[in-house]
């Protein structure tokens, strides 16, 4: 498939409505009430619906965790310094952060990528570079980075996701690290949904009452400095997004481009969501919410997505550590479709439809 924004694009269909009928069947034939697996339930058929496959199979697992500096930290936007960003590349490289952790607990690889961390790197077997530029400009004085390189940032998602597709993949998830990149998220879902900055702004890092309203102030600037086109995503990302943010809109378009299930992580990739529906707003229905972040950004996106999180874990690390269990119970999901015996072949007694009880 090719890399280019307007070709993916064209890829993506909607969801297979026969496959997702026939899982529902038999899930309402499965040895249990109608209904009683909730959200599991629901997740299985979705997931069948966007592979095409009435008994979809989920074994090749993998979340890109992609990093980038931003411009907007000489704000005094965050409690930890920009060099941070480049520090935790190194501990994901070495395997001793939470989503090196949880990737090998659920059997997922990881696949970590520079698209424009400070200072940059030396060439690493586990570390794909992607890099943009050594960061975003800072958005409070304009653009955070020009249009072409918004597209760049794209397709270099895209050209991720398609070697993973050929190394063998049934679902991926999304996972971010850069110092301030809650800053840019905030821009891009005000920006976007339409809210009050203050409504979608939260701590972050860590930060105080005192640094929160800064904040606020910082993206409200950059807003009216750069004024982006709510109806155009990717003016939206080339004013006030960031190139790890851009790269996951690549990744949420390629993977929907080839019918694998796209696990979000929390609120940075859940601003990457906001801009891959704006350019295809069928790529909605290709979404899993993993959880709900501590952010308050991440909640009002989600409604706005109509997305319902699996998991409220009051997390907001970012990494992908919420992609990684949000991947585990999506694997749960569609083995209990495969694996359940039904009532028929079970030996299992049905419901009696004509008992009014229970």
């Amino acid at each position: 498939m090719n890399n280019s924004l307007p070709q993916i694009l064209k890829e993506i269909k909607p969801l297979d409505k026969k496959a997702m009928e026939i899982a529902q069947s038999r899930h309402d034939e499965l040895t249990k009430p109608r209904g009683s697996l909730g959200k599991l339930e629901e997740l299985s058929v979705k997931i069948a619906g966007i592979k095409g496959e009435a008994a979809p199979n989920i074994e090749r697992k993998a979340i890109v965790t992609m990093a980038a500096d931003h411009g907007v930290v000489a704000e005094k936007i965050s409690n930890y310094p920009q060099e941070v960003t480049r520090q935790m590349v190194f501990n994901f490289l070495a395997g001793g952060a939470a989503i090196n952790v949880l990737a090998r607990h659920v059997g997922a690889r990881v696949i970590f990528v520079d698209m424009g961390v400070m200072g940059g790197f030396e060439p690493h077997p586990t570390l794909v570079c992607k890099m943009i530029d050594f960061g975003t400009q800072n958005m409070t004085q304009g653009p955070a980075m020009t249009r072409i390189q918004a597209v760049d940032t794209i397709e270099a998602g895209i050209s991720v996701v398609e070697a993973e597709v050929a190394r063998g993949l049934d679902i991926i998830g999304t996972g971010d690290m850069g110092i301030g990149n809650t800053t840019a998220s905030s821009a891009i879902c005000a920006a976007i949904i339409r809210k009050p900055v203050a409504e979608v702004t939260g701590r972050g890092t860590g930060i105080d009452d005192r640094q929160l309203a800064h904040k606020v102030k910082v993206i409200e600037q950059a807003l009216a400095v750069n004024q982006p086109d709510p109806d155009d995503a990717l003016d939206v990302l080339s004013k006030v997004g960031g190139f790890e943010i851009g790269g996951l809109v690549g990744v949420i378009l390629a993977a929907a481009a080839h019918r694998i299930p796209i696990v979000i992580d929390g609120f940075i990739s859940g601003a990457a969501a906001l801009i891959a529906v704006g350019l295809a707003p069928v790529v909605k229905d290709y979404l899993i919410a993993a959880h709900i972040s501590a952010e308050p950004g991440h909640r009002a996106l989600l409604e706005y997505l109509g997305l319902s999180p699996l998991l409220n874990l009051k997390m907001c690390l970012g990494e992908g550590t919420g992609a990684a269990l949000g991947i585990f119970l999506a694997e749960t999901a569609v083995r209990i479709l495969k694996e359940m015996a039904t009532f028929s072949e079970a030996g299992v007694s049905g419901a009696d439809s004509t008992s009014a009880g229970n």
